[in-house]
């Protein structure tokens, strides 16, 4: 079973958001990991840690385990004035987990099919 590690915000952190289509989105997601025999491991960033306290739980996690998959959720890539933190996600988990596919997604519950995605591009030559 491929272990897979999603990062995101946590939607309940965010000012002024409403949480409940991203948790629902989550949940959604999840369930279809589960469907799909993906074991899925999900770090929800705090907004208000964004101050280091984040990275060092990334980090954390990243070294906890082997992870086949790593998905970098859309908030973090998509949200103004939030590329400093994608470049820095990004390079924690390439350093941190190498050998790790990764995947991008558009909303939280399309997560598996990206995970699919990668994890079939790195079995190509």
């Amino acid at each position: 079973m491929p272990d897979i590690l999603v990062i995101g915000f946590d939607p309940h952190s965010i000012p002024g958001f409403d949480p409940a289509p991203v948790a629902a989105a989550i949940e959604q997601g999840s369930r279809a990991f589960a469907e799909l025999g993906l074991a899925e491991d999900l770090v929800l960033i705090d907004f208000a840690e964004l101050d280091g306290r984040a990275q060092a739980k990334l980090v954390e996690r990243l070294r906890a385990k082997r992870y086949d998959c790593v998905v970098v959720g859309g908030g973090i890539r998509k949200g103004p004035g939030l590329l400093e933190l994608f470049q820095v996600v990004v390079n924690l988990v390439h350093w941190h987990q190498p050998d790790a596919a990764l995947a991008f997604n558009d909303s939280p519950g399309d997560s598996p099919d990206w995970v699919l995605k990668a994890l079939e591009q790195r079995r190509r030559p």
